[in-house]
Order: C-alpha cells, then sequence, then structure tokens
C-alpha cells in the first residue's frame, strides 16, 4: 500500500453492512451501493427526513441521542430492504420455485396482505425476545443466584453483575449468529466497509489495493455504541438501585417493574449519554476514548470479517457517492 500524500483526519463519514452491498452517510447525503445478480454495482442516492430539521428540540444534546438511534434503526431497516430488492435477493426468495408449499399456499390465497401482517408480528416478537434475552434473563439469572448461592449480598453489586451478564449473552448471541452463512456475508460487508472509511480517514486515495491493506475495526462503529451502552447502564443503574433499594429485591413482581424502570426510563438516558460519549470518541483519540472503545474493538472482530476485493469494490463506489470533492470539507474538528 502507498503513503504517498496520506494524511490522517477525522471524517464525518459513517455507513452500515447491508445484504449483498453497503449503505454510507457522508456530507452530500446517504447513498447505498449494491451487487447485481449479473455481477454489476449500482449505487442509489437515499434521503431520510430528519425530525430535529423540524423540530429543533431534537438536535439538543443528550435528547438527539435518543432520536438519532430510532432514526438509524428505522433508516437502517429501510436500506437493507432496499438493498435486498436492488441486489435481486427478494425477488429469488419470493420467486415460485424457491417457496415452500406453506409459503406459496398462503401467497396465493391470503396475497400481500397476510404477509404484511405476519411481518409486523414477528417484529413485535423479535422485540419481545430482544427485552426478554436482553432486559430480563440478566436480571432473573442475578436474583436466582443471590437469593440461592449469595445470601442476597450482592443488592449493592446487583447492576454490576446485571452489565456482565448482558455483555455475556450479548458476544455468545453475536458469535453464533455469525456462524450463519448469510450474516457472515453480511459480517465481510461489514468489514469493507470499515476498512474503506479507514482507508478514506488515512488520507489515502480509494482503491482495491489500498482498502485491503487497511484494518476492519474501527471506533466509532455502533459495535462499541453496545458496549458503552452497557457500561453507562451500570453506572446508571447502580445510582437508581442505590436511591431505591427496593427495586432490586427478588419477587418476581418487583422483578418486573425494575425491567420496566430500565426498559422505559433508564434505557433512554444510557442512550442520550453513550450518544453523547462516542461522538466525542469520534473527535479525540486519547487514553479515555481508547478505554471506552477497546470493548467495543474486541467485539469487531465477530462481528467484522475480512472482505473479498469485490465486497470493497461496493465500499469504494457508496463511499465516493456521499464524499465531497474537497476531502477537507468532510473533515471533523
Amino acid at each position: 500500500m502507498s503513503n504517498n500524500g496520506s494524511c490522517a483526519r477525522k471524517s464525518s463519514v459513517g455507513g452500515q453492512a447491508l445484504i449483498e452491498g453497503i449503505m454510507m452517510n457522508g456530507p452530500k447525503g446517504s447513498a447505498i451501493a449494491v451487487r447485481k445478480n449479473d455481477g454489476s454495482i449500482i449505487v442509489e442516492p437515499q434521503s431520510f427526513k430528519h425530525i430535529k430539521d423540524k423540530y429543533k428540540i431534537f438536535g439538543v444534546p443528550f435528547i438527539r441521542g435518543i432520536v438519532n438511534y430510532i432514526e438509524s434503526m428505522v433508516f437502517g431497516y429501510k436500506s437493507l430492504m432496499r438493498a435486498a430488492d436492488l441486489s435481486g435477493q427478494l425477488e429469488a426468495e419470493e420467486s415460485p420455485e424457491n417457496m415452500s408449499k406453506l409459503d406459496r399456499w398462503l401467497n396465493d390465497h391470503m396475497g400481500p396482505k397476510l404477509l404484511g401482517v405476519l411481518s409486523g408480528v414477528a417484529m413485535v416478537l423479535a422485540v419481545g425476545i430482544g427485552i426478554l434475552l436482553f432486559a430480563y434473563l440478566p436480571t432473573l439469572v442475578v436474583d436466582l443466584a443471590d437469593e440461592h448461592l449469595f445470601g442476597s449480598r450482592l443488592a449493592n453489586f446487583h447492576a454490576l453483575f446485571e452489565g456482565v451478564i448482558r455483555a455475556m449473552i450479548i458476544v455468545l448471541y453475536m458469535f453464533i449468529v455469525s456462524r450463519l452463512k448469510d450474516i457472515h456475508r453480511v459480517f465481510m460487508y461489514h468489514g469493507a466497509e470499515h476498512k474503506t472509511i479507514t482507508c478514506y480517514e488515512r488520507g489515502l486515495e480509494l482503491t482495491v489495493e489500498n482498502v485491503r491493506g487497511c484494518k476492519r475495526f474501527h471506533p466509532s462503529c455502533g459495535t462499541s455504541f453496545i458496549f458503552i451502552i452497557i457500561i453507562v447502564s451500570i453506572i446508571i443503574s447502580s445510582i437508581v438501585l442505590l436511591l431505591f433499594p427496593q427495586l432490586g429485591a427478588s419477587n418476581t413482581v418487583i422483578r418486573l417493574l425494575w425491567v420496566l424502570v430500565k426498559v422505559v426510563v433508564i434505557i433512554p438516558i444510557v442512550t442520550g449519554i453513550s450518544y453523547e460519549m462516542i461522538k466525542y470518541a469520534g473527535r479525540h483519540d486519547n487514553i479515555v476514548t481508547k478505554i471506552f472503545s477497546a470493548p467495543g474493538l474486541w467485539m469487531q472482530r465477530i462481528t467484522t470479517a475480512e472482505p473479498s476485493d469485490d465486497m470493497i469494490e461496493i465500499g469504494i463506489a457508496s463511499l465516493k457517492a456521499v464524499i465531497t470533492d474537497n476531502p477537507t470539507d468532510d473533515t471533523i474538528g
């Protein structure tokens, strides 16, 4: 890799791995690049109306983190489905020869309306399972361990052990899904996204050779955001339990109430604080940001994989669509 004329910089670009493609955000907006079934690359600009543009209060620090998190989930899902559509994956899955007998019967007799309802039900179930797995289960495990193994001596460390167990569940979950073939390809595109952004931030020419030589780990990745959320949630939850020790009682009703408090009250606060921390980490490189970024960088060994050259080409195409001709315009201070 050539380093001629390179200069390190912090940029305002970011992205997301998609099905056979990559979505990038930058000064010129958003765009997705997808590899079609015929091998060609299609680049399509994406538009999204941010609520903060209409209501300034949603752009205020700490509030903007919650709003941006929700918006990124909505926009990310739309980009994911659009990429699947452009790549031809949806058409392939929905073709009669690829349908199971049950899917074919439902499609013939019920049509798109039922499929829409089923998609909605699936989404609700996914959210419910997520709450049970990542919110309720850690609380239940710590309560049972405290009651039967430690003689109720873990009250002051309840939030800490919850956070540790939650992190272990997340790591195990991500490791398991990374073994799935389709998810592994998405993780390869995730690696291509990171390597492309790193190449750009190093001031190198965006070529396959240069991108290939860059690391696939990036401190501003959403994976780092997850672990920052866990760390901040441990701190906030510990403070809440110190102020309201009744919430730490090993009682089914109290346990469910504590989960509700975390989901409705604590998680939005934690998300707002964590967002500001990840933005700070994106602009600064010091011992504090390195400590907070370290767990996420380690986790990226699971959530990213080394991409192939054709995936790197997708990353380059998507990034070029959202950056300006003058690199200094894309730099953040």
